[in-house]
């Protein structure tokens, strides 16, 4: 099994009297994360599954009498799947204020769900998010090579773990199906009781043909026959269960620059292709284009969140089209990236160039882009 990198950032933190929050879609690895680190430290430890009814008995009663006897002779609870539990966070602010030494791990699917409860956890929890597997991640099990030559299957099919275990296309196009109705959706279907569930769907397949391309909210709820309040709601949920993230539009307020245009992205390609039911190769494919840059941006959000890095991202576009994919802010530096699939001669627009020569421009095609993707 590949070590997932964020487990030795967690690792390093055990002996603080803290929470570690690790949050993430179904289905990434949550679980083997937490029973791998908790197969280092068992003999101190006590594990308990957030939706059997057994662990919501032993922590009903919010006392510290009663969870001083249950964690009598240990060091570490680890809790998975706590978005089942009824005011976990209330309950883990009890336990680390009152019992030293602990350190506890949760582990949770519906980050708006924990989020609208982490209040209580201000100042006494690290917060982590787990993604499909990365580029950094897959390479402690493929060389280069191979991982070029596996690209274009990461292109159709994404990077969820189990997909490695797979061992026929149709087999992993019928997982990725299964994983969209079965787990993805429940999470909003369930905590959200969002009646329309068909709606959600239709949204989620205009959202798949418009990846990288900016959004209208007033169109899209036409096409829905929704409200755009509603719209907006439902891509808020959309990516607070970890489906898609939103990108806003880099301005310093120049006359030709868009300011307030946002682009809808999917974590992973396998999902956004699996919605619209499409694995077709890609040298018969349209959207080839979209899947890259797609695909780069993915990897690049967990690079950034994987080595802690302030990042703010972007994208950048004027009124008359000139347009950089990726716009990368971490402190006062810029970081431009351009995706071309295959190798390309391309002219940094006019107007950036002008505004903003300071920047550091990259044109990134599938020949160099893990340059930007690995730890020096």
């Amino acid at each position: 099994m590949l070590q997932r990198t964020i487990q030795s950032i967690i690792e390093s933190h055990l002996q603080d009297q803290k929470v570690s929050l690790v949050l993430g879609a179904r289905r990434v690895g949550k679980t083997e994360l937490l029973r791998s680190i908790y197969l280092k430290v068992k003999d101190q430890s006590i594990w308990l599954e957030g939706e059997d009814e057994t662990t919501a008995k032993l922590l009903n009663e919010r006392s510290i009498s009663n969870y001083k006897r249950l964690l009598s002779g240990y060091k570490y609870l680890f809790i998975d799947e706590a978005q089942f539990l009824s005011d976990i966070t209330l309950k883990a602010k009890l336990m680390i204020d009152t019992i030293k030494p602990l350190h506890i791990i949760l582990t949770g699917s519906c980050t708006f769900y924990l989020s609208q409860m982490a209040q209580p956890l201000v100042g006494r929890m690290y917060r982590y998010h787990l993604y499909p597997l990365s580029h950094m991640e897959w390479k402690q099990k493929q060389k280069m090579l191979e991982l070029n030559q596996k690209l274009e299957e990461k292109l159709l099919y994404g990077n969820y773990p189990e997909l490695d275990s797979i061992d026929t296309n149709q087999k992993k196009e019928t997982y990725l199906k299964e994983l969209v109705n079965t787990y993805l959706l429940k999470d909003i279907l369930v905590f959200e009781n969002i009646r329309n569930s068909d709606k959600l769907k239709q949204l989620l397949s205009l959202l798949s043909y418009q990846a990288g391309s900016e959004i209208s909210l007033p169109e899209l709820a036409r096409q829905l026959n929704l409200s755009k309040n509603t719209v907006d709601n439902y891509i808020d949920l959309l990516e607070k269960v970890f489906v898609v993230y939103r990108l806003g539009t880099y301005s310093n307020n120049l006359r030709k620059e868009l300011s307030k245009s946002k682009k809808v992205y999917f974590l992973d390609n396998g999902i956004r292709n699996a919605i619209i039911n499409d694995f077709r190769p890609l040298s018969i494919r349209t959207d080839v284009g979209a899947l890259w840059e797609q695909y780069f941006l993915s990897e690049r959000l967990k690079y950034n969140s994987y080595n802690q890095k302030n990042v703010e991202s972007f994208f950048w576009k004027t009124y008359d089209g000139q347009e950089i994919d990726l716009i990368e802010r971490e402190s006062l530096n810029l970081t431009a990236f351009e995706c071309k699939w295959k190798q390309e001669n391309f002219k940094i627009p006019a107007a950036f160039q002008k505004a903003y020569s300071e920047a550091n421009f990259n044109l990134i095609n599938n020949m160099n882009y893990y340059k930007w993707l690995e730890n020096e």
